[in-house]
């Protein structure tokens, strides 16, 4: 993700983890919780609440944009457990 995208999310969108997938094999999806910050002396920072779940939150920053995405990636493939 772009520090432009990133100062475009709003409220309620959902973005995507990279590398990290549920156990139905489906990307993790966050979802924006409050608005975008940003800051008029230093428009290289960004800061995006963001939630995942009942209890888990965090924020996206100028320094994590890379591990996150707009576009759902491609569902992992999984793999079948032998015996039973």
């Amino acid at each position: 993700m772009t520090l432009n995208e990133a100062k475009r999310l709003r409220h309620g969108q959902e973005i995507y983890e990279k590398g990290a997938y549920g156990s139905d094999g489906r990307a993790i999806r966050w979802r924006v919780s409050g608005k975008v910050q940003t800051w008029q002396r230093s428009p290289g920072r960004v800061r995006v609440p963001i939630k995942h779940g009942l209890y888990s939150h965090g924020e996206i920053t100028e320094r994590n944009l890379g591990n996150v995405t707009i576009k759902e990636p491609a569902p992992q493939k999984r793999k079948r457990k032998l015996g039973r």
